[in-house]
This record gives C-alpha cells, structure tokens and sequence, in this order.
C-alpha cells in the first residue's frame, strides 16, 4: 500500500473511533467568555490570621465591566493545603446591603453537580448560567461552606464589604441573615460573561489594587478605565469598546521576588500564568509594577533599573508568545513615601525612561506624567495624594483612569489581531 493512502486509512480509522459531540452539546467553539471582573488570589495568609467560616454562607459582591447574558464564576483552591468544599453557589444582581434583586437568583452547578470539592493548588469553573448582566453593576455571589473552612486563598485588599451568614446554606436567600462583614474576597477570583469582546487585564501592585481609595466606590483607576470604556464614544469608530477589565492588582506585590507577607502574592514573573492567561478573553494588559521592588531594596544601594527591565522583558515575551499587547505603565512619584530615597528615585526615573522610549511595550500610559506635581516631580501632586505620598486617592486615580488611551477601545472595537500602539 503507497504511503497516502496509508495515512488516508489511518486518519478514516481515527475519525470513525472517535465520539463526535453528545447530541443537544454546545458547540464550544462557538463559545466567547470574557472576564467582566476579577481580583488576585493570594495566601495562605499567617499562621494566627486565617479567617474560618464554620457551616456558613459567604455573599461575595463584585462590580462588573461588561455586561452579557450568560455568566459563570471562578473559584480558587490555589493556595489551599486541603481540599475545599463548595456545598452549593449561587449568583444573582445585587439589591441593597446584602440582598439580591428579585427575580435574579441562578444556582450555579460545577460539572453538573450542585457541589465540588476544589483540590488543593485548583482552581474551579462553574457551568453557565442565563442571567441578563449590566454592564457597571453589582453581582452577589454566594458560596455555602459546609464544615469548618480555612480561608487559605483569599485577596485581602478588598474594598469591598462582603457578608457572612449565620449558620447554614443561605445562598438563594433573597436577604442574608446576616452574622459578619468582611473586606476582602476568599475563593472567588474571577466573573466571565459571554461576549464578543476581548478582556484586557490590568496587572500589577497597590497603586492598581486601589489601596485607600473609597471603600465600597469603585474608585480604582481600573474602575474608572472600565466606565470610559463604557461610556465614552471612540471618536473614529463612533462605538462603546465591549473591552472587560479585570484587575489583578496586589497589594505589596513585586516584580522580580516574592513579598515577605504571603497576602501580598507571588512575584510577577511567578504569577504571570495564574493571573494574566488565564483570564478568560485576554487580548491586552497593562503593567504597573516594580514600586515594591524599588522601594524595598537599600536605600543607597537600590536594586539596579537593568534588573527590571529584564523583567519587563520576560513579561513582554511571554505575552506576545500567547498573542497579548503589553501596555507598559509609567512608575508614580513617591517622595516622602516611609521607604523613599534619592537613589531609588533615581530608579526609578530610569526605569520611566527606558518604558517611554525603548519601544518594546506596545504602547505606554504615562501614569507618572499624569499624578506628578509639576512643581516637584519627585512627589504626587497634593490634590492626587491619599497622605501617605505613595497610593494616590479618588481624584489620583480618577486622573490614572483618565490617563490610558482610548485607543485601546479602537484596538478592541476593529479586533484588530496586533494592538495599536498608543503613546
């Protein structure tokens, strides 16, 4: 028998053994899931600072970027050392405090089954659910821990007041009995929708956590990126961007090393996969790290700027190698920050230097030239500064979200497959 036809019966062979899609299947590929919402899991948190939830139900609230009509949760075991049990999940829109709207509840099942126990280092996705979600609303997500759970994976900075319930499985209640409040989001990392645009995921530390903004606000500059994007006309294309912003910013978090404190995630170059790839929809993201890095090295002897922008580097490559845009963002001022020096500044204005001119991100947001006082570029304008002259308040990141082009809507909007580069 010649060759091709060899293979010819080979590949029938093959294609006769295996099972085509279940009748009544959706097509997968004609799916298109974008993260409306995310945040950065970290942990485990230290010995004698773990939160414990006993037999209750935790009611999760996160505000969303991008609406649709199909949505599904991520939950995270990540860094857990025990297997994690969700007895049962729901999500609806959210009405005042702890309730949700009427007529909104879905129950969310995992791989058909209304429960999941997450192996430790997992992560989960829910199965889909119809729901109408708005763009720029709030959602309650409510996970019901049976037993005694340790909350090992959890994002600590969340500005956010989330609930606690009493004891048992509240989750399609319409009003929480509430036990506790909380301010930060275990398990829960990310909200995807169905849509037809891209995600563009802002990484980075504190200053894009939104550390001492207006708790309960969404006045993070990725909030205020995500209500530009919706409401703000691109003037060539005449279009709102359907772009999802999701952000995973930590607070403390570096680029090149870990924190010492665990809440403060693993390094960039660690996390990269974890929170940048596997975001659902991801086309584009924005780098703003390296503060941290800077800022706790010797105060005369700071670490080198050629360090960083090897790191930048690697971030660079591995994104492009997955077809994502880097948006590299300018480093803020921070004179009269506890850790600042001359040396470090100096740093840092090397490392601004080489993200404006270098010419290896696909475009730059000039953060820096945005929050500077004119007078004393070393320094946050006063109006921008939150007091501790490192994190700027509402306005500064007001001024942050302002500052990113909207050519990254027109980007979007012509899905275009290399990003337009913005300067």
């Amino acid at each position: 028998m010649q060759l091709t036809s060899a293979l010819g019966a080979i590949a029938l062979a093959l294609g006769l053994a295996l099972p085509g899609p279940p009748a009544g299947a959706q097509n997968w590929t004609d799916e298109h899931w974008t993260g409306t919402w995310g945040t950065a899991p970290a942990g485990p948190p230290a010995a004698g600072s773990v939160q414990t939830f006993t037999d209750q139900t935790l009611r999760l609230v996160v505000h969303t970027s991008i609406g649709g009509n199909r949505v599904r949760i991520r939950v995270s075991n990540e860094f857990g050392g025990t297997p994690l049990r969700i007895g049962a999940a729901h999500i609806a829109l959210r009405g005042a405090g702890s309730d949700i709207a009427p007529g909104t509840d879905r129950a969310l099942s995992f791989s058909g089954s209304p429960a999941i126990t997450i192996p430790p280092g997992a992560p989960a996705l829910s199965d889909p659910v119809e729901l109408n979600v708005p763009a720029l609303a709030d959602l309650a997500v409510s996970l019901y821990l049976p037993g005694t759970v340790a909350a090992s994976t959890v994002h600590d900075t969340g500005l956010q007041t989330n609930y606690v319930s009493l004891p048992g499985d509240f989750t399609a209640a319409a009003t929480l009995p509430v036990a506790g409040a909380i301010a930060n989001w275990p398990f829960l990392t990310e909200v995807d929708v169905d849509s037809a645009g891209p995600a563009i995921v802002a990484l980075g530390d504190s200053i894009t956590d939104g550390t001492r903004s207006t708790v309960d606000a969404n006045k993070r500059w990725p909030d205020w990126l995500a209500r530009r994007l919706h409401t703000v006309r691109d003037p060539v294309l005449g279009i709102n961007a359907r772009l999802g912003v999701v952000n995973r910013g930590v607070g403390g978090n570096r680029l090149l090393t870990d924190a010492p404190n665990s809440l403060a995630g693993r390094g960039i170059l660690e996390r990269f996969e974890r929170d940048v790839l596997a975001t659902s929809g991801v086309r584009y993201m924005t780098l703003m790290i390296g503060i941290n890095d800077i800022g706790n090295s010797p105060n005369t002897a700071p670490i080198p700027a050629v360090d960083l922008i090897a790191g930048y580097r690697q971030v660079i490559a591995r994104a492009h190698a997955k077809g994502i845009a880097v948006f590299g963002a300018t480093l803020t001022p921070f004179e009269g920050a506890a850790f600042y020096s001359p040396e470090k500044n100096a740093v840092r204005q090397a490392v601004n230097n080489w993200i404006r001119s270098s010419g290896e991100f696909d475009g730059v947001i000039d953060f820096d030239l945005a929050t500077r006082d004119p007078m004393r570029p070393s320094r946050l304008l006063p109006a921008y500064d939150s007091g501790d002259h490192l994190h700027p308040n509402d306005l500064g990141y007001q001024a942050m979200g302002n500052a990113v082009p909207l050519a990254l809507s027109r980007s979007a909007g012509v899905k275009l497959k290399p990003a337009l580069p913005v300067r």
